[in-house]
């Protein structure tokens, strides 16, 4: 994937958005942005919802959309960014309330700079508050260097686990780590660079590749996906199913998939891709992948469709966690993903009962 400047890339922002979008998060299936108001639909957890509707503020202006999150259950304000790729992060420190709300008692009337109880809520594990610092790892396009379940450090790992935002699964990474995953894939889409990764693929797949892109740099993400299937199609019969370009179409198509809203399509293109990537020794390719695979499966709405995603992805994680390579340098993330797993369980279990 090229490696250019995904901000410096990005186009300037055409619409009118205050420099950060406020976010409310009123409880475990509600909450608003920028004032209107957000619901979680059936299956969905309310900061998949929030995260979503910021993703789509990002996509409309072509440039990563920075919010306030007032989060009344967990206690806390963060301030958050969110690309047009969907990955996250805290952009600063965050503050914690004086006490974390609960359904139904009046909103904090101000703030203190000594943090309360770790808050225990709907939105994940409550964070250890005097925890030592973490080492940062390398992360995905949608899944960062954030901290596990009971590893966070400091305030803003522990307000990013608390706010359950996706936010110990897809911090950013440290400067020097190369954009993997659908991070990798969105510089390409907004760059300027090679689109193709060999020189016979340039003479086939440069002009519909440069179409695929422009299509999903205007919105058309339904057109894009159109073109990016027949792109597939032609370049396997082609160069057969293993060639590098195929893989790299693939690796478009999984992305455009989850801009499209299909997640699943998106998580399982992915999945497949790193366990090509694993089979043929590329291991910084398949953590890509996989990285990939789990910033899809984060918006799996349905619980018994997420746990059937969750074990694929977990243990193919979990084998190229055995061997040597950035999947074994940090374990957080695969330590989230089991975190999740536990909180679908829960969730099939109270849709089966209903």
């Amino acid at each position: 994937m090229a490696g250019l400047s995904f901000e410096k890339k990005r186009a300037p922002r055409t619409v009118g958005y205050p420099a950060a979008v406020p976010v409310r998060v009123y409880g475990p299936e509600s909450a608003s942005v920028d004032g209107v108001p957000v619901v979680a639909a059936p299956g969905e957890e309310i900061q998949q919802a929030v995260l979503n509707r910021l993703q789509s503020l990002a996509i409309s202006v072509g440039a990563p959309i920075h919010a306030t999150v007032h989060d009344d259950l967990a206690g806390c304000v963060v301030p958050l960014e969110v690309s047009a790729d969907g990955s996250s992060r805290v952009t600063g420190e965050p503050v914690r309330l004086t006490a974390p709300r609960t359904p139904g008692t009046a909103a904090p009337a101000h703030t203190t700079p000594n943090p309360p109880q770790a808050p225990a809520d709907r939105f994940g594990p409550p964070p250890v508050m005097d925890a030592p610092p973490v080492t940062a790892g390398p992360r995905d396009a949608g899944a960062g260097p954030g901290t596990g379940p009971g590893t966070a450090s400091g305030a803003g790992a522990g307000a990013g686990a608390a706010l359950g935002l996706g936010l110990p699964f897809d911090e950013p990474a440290p400067a020097q780590t190369p954009a993997r995953g659908f991070d990798a894939v969105a510089e390409e889409v907004l760059g300027d660079g090679p689109l193709t990764e060999t020189a016979e693929g340039a003479e086939l797949l440069a002009e519909p590749l440069g179409r695929i892109n422009e299509a999903v740099r205007a919105g058309r993400v339904d057109a894009a996906a159109e073109l990016a299937e027949r792109t597939l199609a032609e370049a396997s019969a082609v160069f057969g199913p293993h060639h590098a370009e195929v893989l790299h179409v693939r690796e478009l198509s999984a992305y455009i998939a989850y801009l499209g809203d299909d997640p699943v399509r998106a998580c399982r293109l992915s999945l497949e891709l790193a366990g090509l990537r694993r089979q043929a020794r590329d291991g910084e390719a398949a953590y890509g992948n996989l990285q990939s695979a789990a910033t899809a499966w984060r918006a799996v709405r349905d619980p018994e469709e997420g746990l059937r995603l969750g074990r694929e992805l977990i243990g193919l994680w979990t084998e190229l966690a055995a061997e040597p390579g950035p999947a074994a340098d940090d374990p957080r993330p695969l330590e989230a993903a089991r975190a999740r797993m536990i909180r679908l369980t829960d969730r099939a279990a109270k849709a089966a009962q209903t």
